[in-house]
């Protein structure tokens, strides 16, 4: 579907455009702009976008992977907080793919404030995530947008193994349960740093998500469980029965939770499947002190 065989951007274009908006990739923003048009189209492939797909995604940048979604998705819906390059990617768009500009549309805000987007509900998340907020922005997405099918996301490669980490994996902990909760979540590749500009000096990875087709199965809400994955790896060293003392109210109530749900108080959060940090929310004493800051202020990453 693209318009010319020139449509993607090449390492020169993308120095171009920067030039000419006077950009340099930021440090404080996580920029690292991809400059290899065939990484772009093999993340494309990779997340399975289909001519159907409404495809959100988020830190477009210059716009290497947008046209990329372009030449494939039905719609493509960019988020990008950056002034500079908010304004500059609707021309980028009508320049290289004039005939798909129309299914282009372009949303300057943080990615973590969205609440809604423009035009039909996305059915894809693609991205290139900024490396120092993303896990909470892939948590925000997943949770604000239910009709979000597939996703596949673009991050530092540990960032990537803390997120596809099963139980028991040294480096399980609060991504990987909670992007759980939502899908199911596996490694997807690595990418090399040199398609990078600038080329970043830790290597990235890519992570495929694919929506749960029925939530878990608990009486407990997305919060509750929550709570109780953000007390268990909070002192991830400790067994859960004193890890989960705060959330309980007692070591000795938490005991009770636990032993009700089916794990033993010995066993330390790492060990534990998102199924069971459900059943011992559900099984959370009552008569205890509500919003506790846990509940409150849920982490992303850890």
């Amino acid at each position: 579907m693209s318009n010319t065989p020139d449509a993607l951007l090449g390492p020169a274009d993308i120095r171009e455009l920067a030039a000419a908006l006077g950009v340099r990739p930021t440090k404080q923003r996580g920029q690292n702009f991809v400059i290899d048009a065939n990484t772009v189209r093999r993340i494309v492939r990779t997340a399975d976008v289909r001519p159907e797909d409404v495809v959100v995604e988020v830190g477009p940048g210059l716009g290497s992977l947008t046209l990329a979604l372009l030449e494939v998705a039905d719609r493509v819906v960019a988020v990008e907080i950056d002034d500079v390059l908010a304004g500059a990617l609707p021309a980028t768009v009508a320049a290289r793919m004039p005939d798909r500009a129309d299914r282009f549309a372009l949303v300057h805000s943080d990615a973590m404030h969205v609440a809604e987007l423009p035009g039909p509900p996305p059915t894809a998340l693609v991205a290139n995530l900024p490396y120092n907020v993303a896990v909470p922005v892939l948590l925000h997405m997943l949770e604000t947008f239910p009709t979000i099918e597939r996703t596949l996301v673009m991050v530092q490669s540990e960032v990537a193994d803390r997120l596809a980490a099963a139980p028991g994996s040294k480096v399980y902990g609060v991504p990987s349960v909670k992007a759980n909760w939502y899908a199911e979540v596996k490694r997807a590749g690595a990418i090399g740093r040199t398609v990078f500009w600038p080329a970043p000096n830790v290597d990235s990875g890519l992570v495929s998500l694919v929506r749960r087709t029925e939530p878990l199965k608990t009486t407990a809400s997305r919060r509750e469980v929550f709570a109780v994955v953000d007390a268990a790896f909070a002192q991830r060293r400790k067994t859960l029965r004193a890890a989960l003392a705060g959330w309980a109210g007692s070591a000795a109530a938490a005991e009770s939770a636990l032993v009700a749900a089916g794990v033993s108080p010995q066993a330390r959060g790492e060990a534990l499947t998102v199924e069971e940090f459900a059943r011992i929310a559900e099984n959370r004493p009552t008569g205890n002190a509500e919003n506790r800051p846990a509940e409150n202020k849920e982490r992303g990453e850890q």
